[in-house]
């Protein structure tokens, strides 16, 4: 790595095109390559694109490929995406959760250690949003959809397993103990959606902001393996990791979007009578997916940031709602007790090996990590792109505290209450209700119910859009060979490729189908962010770091 610490000059000279310079001080990597000189850059029928001529090519054949496949051959497919799913968590389950400890302890001993003090962007630069901003879009773009479906379902599922001691049962249930068993299920819950998804998230946003904005490489995976692999980067090997990153971002996105469509078919049909169908969801789907497609062209700034500012303000509407007409004592208290039941359980929970729930490992674990892994190119590269200016601690701090808090609160509210109701009440309808129709049934229990329910309907469908519109930035710059600011047109392919892939995998197998997608594309990620912990703490040891 050159040292060009004290040469502001060098600093323009040698930072990326489309990546802003380091102000201050800062170690640039010394490189004769130039973003953008494997890249097509044409225009035609006067429609500009500026694209990687392989990653490009090569992850948009195979992806419609696969679309095409999926969509004309449902009945094959569906068994196949099923047996994958089941041997992969089966079989693999503990490479998932030994890696997403891994994660969490390297980002926990960054914030602890000196590297702490590293400024992503060089020891002067200074933050490009303010911190409202900031964490509206860390907030949206990590969690959004999947807290809208799991936040009354799974602890809830994990109550009923824990009450009733049977498989699937988080550390073994708490067979006929409704107390224990509602600890147990939010601490199962909140393990999900606490600090190992973030570290995986950290991980890799730590990772391309520091390679991007304070070594002067393009903001793409394959910059991150520059330590390792040095120039080969630019060839097949770096290739290769930007095309897996594709697939993974694809597919984790393609995974929430379904989601998302299956929640929100189903409360308009619990709100109005639509028919819950396959049509009302590509219907949706589609119409999402335009939308989002105003916001892509409108940039981080007017459409991403302004999207998820209104994701934000409605979440924690509904979420206030919910705590002041609901069991607000309960709540009050649990968030604590949750907090405190959490850490304690954590080790038990995150042990990779001997297990004695497999049901639990196999079903849910497994799965999320799978899922958070394979979202962590997009989060990841997101988070980056809207950090510049932070410190290492400040960004490993707001991107693993501060989520795992709203998570915990928004769990304690939401699964909190549907226990409640279930417990204290003795009301079965949410506790009867499918997965995606456990949030309407337990705002039905509630005043305002048709108002609500509504809201949430809407929250799907924002947080469907920013995530959409979020990823389609992400993929456009890796497909880009590591610009951010390549043509509009670029991020609109994108955008219907997402849609594309959603609908795809809803037809071609459900539910099962996207977990399957999520599982295979997260698992080679794994071991590529295993040796992403590795080269960033190296390219930190390099970095001056700011008083």
């Amino acid at each position: 790595m050159a040292n060009n610490h004290d040469n502001p000059e060098a600093h323009e000279q040698t930072a990326s095109e489309g990546v802003p310079a380091p102000e201050g001080a800062a170690n640039l990597i010394d490189t004769d390559y130039v973003v953008g000189q494997d890249n097509i850059a044409t225009k035609r029928l006067g429609v500009p694109i500026d694209l990687h001529s392989v990653v490009f090519s090569v992850s948009s054949l195979i992806i419609l490929l696969f679309v095409v496949v999926t969509l004309a051959l449902q009945d094959q497919v569906a068994p196949l995406f099923n047996g994958t799913f089941s041997y992969l968590t089966g079989n693999l389950s503990w490479v998932f959760l030994l890696g997403g400890n891994i994660f969490v302890l390297v980002a926990l001993g960054l914030v602890l250690s000196p590297l702490g003090k590293v400024r992503i962007g060089g020891a002067k630069a200074t933050p490009d949003f303010s911190y409202a901003g900031w964490f509206a879009m860390l907030f949206a773009a990590g969690m959004g959809i999947g807290l809208m479906f799991y936040g009354v379902a799974e602890p809830l599922s994990h109550f009923s397993t824990s009450l009733g001691g049977t498989d699937g049962a988080p550390l073994g249930g708490a067979e006929g103990n409704p107390e224990a068993a509602t600890s147990l299920s939010m601490a199962a819950s909140i393990y999900h959606w606490g600090l190992h998804p973030w570290g995986a998230y950290a991980i890799v946003g730590l990772s391309l902001a520091i390679f991007a904005y304070n070594k002067g490489l393009p903001l793409t995976m394959r910059s991150i393996f520059y330590p390792v692999l040095g120039e080969r980067i630019w060839g097949w090997p770096g290739h290769v990791i930007d095309i897996m990153a594709v697939f993974a971002t694809l597919f984790g996105l393609a995974t929430s979007l379904g989601l998302g469509a299956t929640q929100a078919s189903t409360g308009l049909n619990y709100l109005f009578g639509i028919p819950n169908t396959n049509t009302t969801m590509v219907v949706l789907i589609l119409g999402i997916t335009a939308v989002a497609l105003f916001s892509v062209v409108a940039g981080v700034d007017k459409g991403v940031q302004r999207l998820s500012r209104l994701n934000m303000a409605l979440a924690f509407l509904l979420l206030a709602f919910v705590i002041v007409v609901g069991p607000t004592m309960a709540i009050a208290t649990g968030f604590f007790t949750n907090l405190g039941t959490y850490i304690t359980k954590l080790p038990a929970l995150a042990n990779p090996f001997a297990r004695e729930d497999a049901g639990f490992v196999q079903g849910w674990t497994a799965f999320y990590w799978a899922w958070w892994i394979s979202w962590s190119p997009f989060v990841g590269m997101f988070i980056a792109r809207v950090s510049r200016g932070r410190s290492v601690r400040e960004f490993l701090i707001a991107v693993l505290v501060v989520p795992v808090l709203v998570s915990v609160l928004w769990m304690t509210a939401f699964g909190g209450t549907a226990i409640d109701q279930v417990v204290a009440q003795g009301i079965t309808e949410v506790q009867d209700a499918t997965l995606d129709l456990k949030l309407f049934a337990m705002l039905g229990q509630l005043p305002l119910s048709s108002i609500t329910s509504f809201v949430g309907i809407v929250l799907v469908i924002v947080f469907f859009v920013t995530s959409s519109d979020s990823g389609s930035l992400v993929i456009d710059s890796i497909t880009a060979g590591g610009k951010i600011d390549a043509p509009k047109p670029q991020r609109i392919f994108w955008a219907i490729i997402e849609g594309g892939i959603a609908i795809a995998l809803l037809l071609g197998g459900g539910l099962s189908a996207l977990q399957a997608a999520s599982v295979s594309t997260g698992l080679p990620f794994t071991v590529v962010l295993l040796f992403g912990c590795y080269t960033l703490i190296k390219a930190l040891m390099s970095e001056p770091r700011s008083v």
